[in-house]
């Protein structure tokens, strides 16, 4: 084929293929959006938490030692939002498992 010969289709089945394409990204999009979220949610409290233990030690006045509960708390609070994050998928998932197996049924009214 000539370069500036190809033909666009319009046909069905390629919009519903270029339909299936862009749903694709969509999805993939959505993921990277949650891991980037999920990655932040995990580190913010470490930081936050490093964070105080660095005003303590210069403003205050308290020595080095407050680093090891600061990190441990921060631990605590990453642990704690990666345990629900882990409840809310097992509760979705189990939700839409039982949406797929309720089945619809209608019923028709006879007189």
């Amino acid at each position: 084929m000539k370069a500036g010969s190809e033909k666009h289709c319009t046909a069905p089945q390629c919009v519903s293929g270029w339909m299936d394409d862009m749903k694709k990204n969509r999805d993939f999009i959505k993921n990277i959006t949650l891991f980037s979220q999920f990655g932040l949610s995990l580190v913010t409290p470490l930081l936050m938490c490093m964070l105080a233990c660095w005003w303590l030690t210069s403003h205050a006045g308290l020595g080095t030692w407050v680093y090891l509960p600061g990190f441990v708390l921060g631990l605590g609070g990453s642990g704690t939002f990666a345990y629900r994050s882990y409840l809310t998928v097992i509760k979705r998932e189990e939700k839409d498992k039982n949406e797929k197996k309720r089945e619809k049924v209608s019923f028709n009214k006879h007189i």
